[in-house]
């Protein structure tokens, strides 16, 4: 079982992530959405698509951009379709 913890907290946890360049992509249906809220930040990969990002916050302490997801991939990046990975600088990530 994976798990994606910040500020102590378990923000998410699934036995079925897929890593793709050394991120853990948990299923979107695996985080606790109470902690996570949209961000402005959009960023461009050049096989797997636009990116878009979310906030984290738990008892006060926030992370912005400290998560990303692909909301369509593009073809050959299928893998991460309903996903979400973190920055392991702001999130620890145990699997």
């Amino acid at each position: 079982m994976a798990t994606a913890t910040f500020n102590n907290t378990v923000i998410a946890e699934s036995d079925d992530t897929v890593i793709v360049e050394g991120n853990h992509y948990f299923p979107i249906d695996s985080i606790k959405r109470e902690h996570f809220s949209d961000t402005d930040l959009h960023t461009m990969c050049g096989w797997k698509g636009q990116a878009s990002y979310y906030a984290i916050e738990v008892d006060g302490e926030r992370a912005d951009n400290a998560a990303w997801y692909y909301p369509e991939p593009m073809d050959g990046a299928e893998q991460v379709a309903g996903r979400i990975a973190f920055y392991a600088s702001k999130v620890d990530v145990d699997a």
